[in-house]
């Protein structure tokens, strides 16, 4: 299952956290820069989203079972979320942090090496997010997905930081970094409400995509091009796991079994041109007036 696959990559997505904190907080202690202070308390949300990831992922993995007969999957929408809320608290402390500093500047040390250090730690998420985009697609992953959009909105966030200690550096505006750390919760506020949102509409049963629902019409077409009708077509995404219903018009007068087998074919090009996907068919008759009555069923 995709969801198991993907477990591997939660685990380096939390390596890469302690080490990139390991390295910011060095940094943060060389310089006493709250830029970078703040840089490494974004870090520990990495740290704690990826550990939950790896829990919900777990939990996505589990087979159906009579209580859940479609499965785990929705487990990954409350990773995202929830690493969204805690990108959202991150953004407070570190809000709090800025403005103490604001009001009582202090001058940074070592910057040059603290620079650096922090600039390798960023350099690892970026490698780290890059590996968890790959696998988001490979895996449909909207958990994984979420983690690596966090981790490439750090690797931004971390080149703003770094940018504003050279600039207090070079020009000894102590206000400087400060301002840098209150842009970085601005940012990442920004992260954690839309990583929020994503789950909330995955927990609300959205429509597969756009780009599926064309290969969806394209795989029904050949069979409407052979005489046959599909209406009452209903998508949805669950994590890793997709859903198409519909129901298939037949000619009247075929017999059950012919109706069945047709069933079966459309179930197959479905399947080919959405590897994966989950297929429930209705069989209805051409022309009956109560074929097209429950066109809108359950809506």
């Amino acid at each position: 299952m995709a969801a198991a696959g993907a477990r591997k990559y939660a685990l380096l997505s939390i390596v890469a956290a302690l080490a990139t904190i390991a390295l910011k907080l060095l940094a943060w202690w060389l310089t006493g820069s709250v830029g970078l202070l703040s840089d490494a308390l974004e870090g520990t949300v990495n740290l704690v989203g990826a550990t939950v990831m790896l829990a919900m992922l777990t939990i996505a993995a589990l087979p159906p079972d009579d209580e859940h007969a479609y499965g785990y999957s929705k487990a990954e929408y409350f990773a995202s979320g929830i690493e969204g809320a805690l990108i959202l608290a991150a953004a407070v402390l570190i809000a709090v942090t800025a403005v103490e500093r604001l009001l009582h500047p202090k001058p940074l040390e070592s910057l040059g090496i603290g620079i650096a250090v922090s600039a390798v730690a960023s350099f690892i998420n970026y490698v780290v997010a890059r590996k968890l985009f790959e696998a988001a697609r490979r895996y449909q992953s909207v958990a994984l997905e979420a983690d690596a959009q966090h981790l490439m909105t750090d690797v931004w966030t971390s080149a703003g930081v770094i940018a504003g200690v050279a600039a207090v550096a070079a020009t000894g505006w102590l206000v400087l970094d400060p301002l840098i750390a209150l842009a970085v919760a601005v940012n990442i506020v920004w992260t954690g409400v839309k990583l929020v949102r994503r789950s909330a509409q995955g927990l609300l049963d959205r429509a597969l995509p756009a780009e599926q629902l064309q290969k969806l019409e394209a795989a029904l077409e050949p069979f409407r091009a052979r005489g046959l009708d599909f209406h009452a077509l209903r998508t949805r995404q669950a994590g890793a796991r997709s859903f198409v219903s519909l129901h298939v018009l037949v000619p009247a007068k075929w017999t059950v079994a012919q109706g069945h087998d047709m069933a079966h074919e459309v179930d197959g090009a479905i399947r080919a041109a959405l590897p994966g996907v989950s297929v429930l068919t209705h069989i209805e008759p051409l022309g009956d007036p109560a074929s097209y009555r429950d066109i809108d069923l359950d809506r």
